[in-house]
């Protein structure tokens, strides 16, 4: 994560990452090197808690059922002998391919889970 084009910090798995910023209008990307996100600006008006997720458009569970499609596709072409199914079967490829390189400013995203003001963080 990026914080105002100067401060980087690193993001682990399932670890949150607690930043104190002093000044309005913080503006936060998150980076995997080659993947940027859209950079968001912060604004408030009191002291709050942001809680954000960085999540990838492509899922577990997307990511599992392109490669079920896939080898649904094949064998099917395989023992019926359709050559188009074969052909098919490529498509879930095509589709990971165009959303890891083509699409890349919405691979990574960053999504708000929820505010948490100063006064209720308190009670």
């Amino acid at each position: 994560m990026i914080l105002n084009n100067k401060e980087i910090y690193p993001l682990t798995n399932n670890e949150p990452v607690i930043i104190e910023v002093h000044d309005n209008h913080p503006r936060i990307v998150v980076t995997d090197g080659y993947h940027f996100t859209k950079p968001i600006e912060l604004t408030y008006k009191q002291p709050s808690y942001y809680h954000f997720k960085v999540v990838c458009s492509i899922d577990d569970f997307q990511l599992l059922g392109n490669f079920f499609v896939l080898v649904a596709f094949y064998l099917l072409g395989f023992f019926t002998g359709v050559f188009i199914l074969k052909l098919l079967s490529f498509l879930p490829i095509v589709y990971l391919l165009f959303a890891y390189y083509i699409d890349r400013k919405s691979f990574i995203q960053i999504r708000a889970d929820k505010l948490l003001r100063s006064d209720r963080r308190r009670k």
